[in-house]
């Protein structure tokens, strides 16, 4: 049981070769982080992208433990002088979690089972006698017994079929093909509790319901669970009894004998008392983590374009947290996001102070030079950008709607009073929206993920598969973008490669003691921020303004002898062959490999040198809703503006400007058949679309994209 058996089985499972497999996991080993693997170790993993890597450490980390658990089953079998040749080559042959679970069964310690107290009687060889279906009466076998600890025959025999069905029950190969069974041809189904039913209309279609698992979508199977959590649904997946029994009966009974009729009795109970309760718990487990699995993809596919949102940029925004009883809270922020002033405007009811509401908007334009109005997009703020917009401010400065979903999380958290004790969590929420325009990603990474609210079912998943997942993604966003140094706060830099709290902090204290970096070099000096921590961040932190013009760029450190070299072969500077596109076309890359370098990365630079240090993002566009603000005032047929907020597998979910979301249902997204949402919309997407259906007392809009 090698330590490196299970790669041959990662590549084959994931369609890659052993050898980049193997170059994979010795740089997960060596503490090499997925974005530092993926943009600059493509030589030795062959070019595999943040997903298959993420996979390679998750497959990588399921097989380790499986390694560890076979030990601690084989030295379980071993101590109680079971353990053989034979047997020990199937246990280290198996790669298969449930299949070895059902291997070591039969050796497993238990407790006091009703098989155990008929073997304390001695009831086993009567056990043995009935599997053999010999043709004698079982009765008159079973009298043999009463000496024993049997009444009578009829307990004996009972004893005897309890041994029966718990060997049926620890039979490896029967669990395998019930699994099969279970897997294949289960059916979902829910019934309603009784006398649940006023409670329970939110699920009421799954009061009467079936259908074959393998065809159940995720956003289903969480909600049946949901429902069966609140008490309100009784669910059973399962195959056909008959088919199981059948599975089970074929491989024990081989005649008709009188002793064939007691093991008859002993598959049906085996397989109702043991197998049917162990199998489906084992089923409803693979389905809710599939489900599970599926949910966290949609939040995370998600959250990543969230992330990615294009960024207003440094822009002197003022931003607006809407409100009407305790007014409007504004805020002007200079290009860096810093607050230059902060008031409280009461454009509505029941203090409505226009005059002195407009005069502040007005002076505070002219005062901080403002380039863009960002308007929280809750409580008031449709009626907040009617304000703002009738004002005639002019085209030079752009209005936007910028979502508060999390905002309130913000402003409350140990990260927004570190960043601002002087001021409550009115002013910081405020100034959370206006620095979201100007780079929604260095924002939000302050907010725990799972706030923002772009998922489907993200409360009834696993929290910690969850939590983990999006962490992930928050740290690749920000590693595909790039960082700042000299302008990051903490939160963002712990989200770099190679980084953590500890060195993101020592890294803020350095430069608020030092003044800012110079150069990428210069991070060596930081203190605990190690060779390898450099080795994993340098290239994805930038310097503007550094006298090597390299320290702005995603070229990493390691690499810079080789641009260096290329600029030294046509005579001039690096900055030159970064600005003359003729210089580049020059550069024979083949010149330049070496034992480390290959084309992969040489191909990166010169994309690299071409665009340095480009923002992946696109440009933000301005958007304006309707002028309808209210549900009520929707009816059918109506044609809106909107944009996408929220991606299910079940359609998107689109805000029009009337406070709740309406659903596109999937097969409303195209005129042609959809199978993926992701495939038509994007977050953030502008898109016009038609109003289906309006249901006030429930508070749901149905829309739709065929116009």
């Amino acid at each position: 049981m090698l330590n490196k058996d299970h790669h041959s089985i990662i590549a084959r499972e994931l369609g890659l070769s052993v050898k980049n497999v193997d170059a994979t996991i010795q740089l997960i080993d060596d503490a090499c982080t997925t974005p530092f693997i993926a943009r600059y170790r493509k030589e030795l993993t062959g070019g595999l992208d943040e997903l298959q890597i993420e996979n390679i450490r998750a497959k990588n980390q399921y097989y380790t433990e499986l390694i560890k658990r076979k030990k601690t089953i084989l030295d379980t079998i071993a101590e109680l002088g079971k353990l053989d040749a034979d047997l020990k080559a199937k246990i280290e042959s198996c790669w298969d979690a449930h299949v070895l679970e059902d291997i070591y069964l039969p050796y497993k310690p238990k407790r006091k089972t009703r098989a155990s107290i008929a073997r304390e009687k001695g009831l086993e060889p009567l056990a043995l006698w009935l599997l053999k279906e010999y043709p004698e009466d079982p009765y008159s076998m079973a009298e043999r017994y009463l000496n024993k600890g049997a009444k009578d025959a009829d307990e004996a025999l009972q004893g005897a079929r309890d041994i029966v069905a718990e060997m049926i029950n620890e039979n490896a190969q029967i669990r395998e093909r019930l699994r099969n069974l279970f897997q294949k041809r289960s059916l979902f189904q829910s019934k309603l509790v009784k006398s649940k039913e006023a409670e329970a209309q939110n699920y009421r279609d799954y009061f009467a319901f079936d259908e074959p698992l393998q065809r159940c979508p995720s956003h289903r199977v969480l909600a049946m669970f949901r429902g069966e959590e609140e008490g309100f649904l009784r669910l059973a997946i399962c195959p056909e009894e008959d088919d199981a029994i059948d599975i089970i009966s074929r491989q024990i009974i081989r005649r008709n004998s009188a002793s064939s009729k007691q093991l008859e009795l002993a598959v049906s109970d085996s397989y109702k008392r043991l197998l049917l309760p162990s199998l489906e718990n084992e089923i409803r487990a693979q389905a809710k983590a599939r489900a599970d699995d599926d949910a966290i993809l949609v939040f995370a596919d998600n959250l990543r374009q969230l992330l990615l949102s294009p960024p207003l940029g440094s822009k002197r925004v003022l931003a607006i947290d809407p409100g009407f009883r305790s007014g409007c809270k504004v805020v002007a922020l200079d290009e860096a996001g810093n607050l230059l002033s902060e008031s409280v405007a009461y454009i509505h009811e029941p203090q409505r102070e226009v005059v002195k509401s407009e005069a502040l908007v007005r002076k505070w334009v002219q005062q901080y030079q403002i380039e863009a109005i960002a308007i929280g997009n809750g409580t008031a703020g449709r009626e907040t950008e009617s304000f703002i917009r009738g004002l005639g401010l002019g085209s030079a400065i752009a209005i936007y709607m910028v979502s508060e979903n999390g905002a309130s999380v913000y402003s409350a958290s140990a990260i927004a009073r570190e960043e601002f004790p002087d001021y409550d969590v009115t002013v910081r929420g405020a100034i959370s929206i206006g620095r979201r325009l100007i780079d929604p990603l260095a924002e939000l990474v302050k907010i725990d993920p799972k706030a923002i609210g772009v998922g489907q079912y993200q409360h009834d998943v696993d929290q910690n598969k969850l939590k983990e997942k999006l962490e992930i993604v928050v740290q690749h966003c920000v590693n595909q973008v790039g960082v700042n140094v000299n302008t990051a706060s903490k939160s963002l830099l712990m989200q770099v490669s190679g980084l953590n709290a500890q060195t993101a902090q020592q890294i803020v204290a350095y430069r608020a003691e030092k003044g800012a970096f110079k150069n990428r070099t210069e991070l060596k000096k930081v203190p605990r921020l190690g060779p390898k921590a450099f080795e994993q961040c340098a290239a994805f932190l930038r310097i503007p303004g550094a006298k090597n013009v390299l320290d702005n760029s995603a070229v990493h450190p390691e690499s810079y002898e080789i641009v260096e070299a290329m600029a030294k072969k046509l005579t001039c500077s690096v900055l030159d062959l970064m600005k003359d596109e003729n210089k580049r076309k020059q550069i024979n890359i083949h010149e330049f490999i070496n034992e480390r370098v290959g084309l992969p990365t040489l191909t990166d630079i010169m994309n690299e040198l071409a665009k340095p240090g480009r923002d992946p993002r696109g440009p933000l566009l301005e958007f304006k809703f309707s002028e309808v603000k209210k549900m009520e005032d929707l009816y059918e047929g109506m044609v809106l503006p909107g944009i996408v907020t929220n991606i299910t597998r079940f359609g998107c979910f689109v805000d029009i400007g009337v406070k709740q979301d309406g659903m596109v249902h999937i097969s409303q997204l195209a005129d042609q058949y959809v199978a993926d949402p992701n495939t038509i919309v994007k977050l953030q997407q502008q898109v016009k679309v038609k109003v289906l259906e309006v249901d006030l007392e429930r508070k749901r809009i149905s829309l739709s994209m065929k116009l």
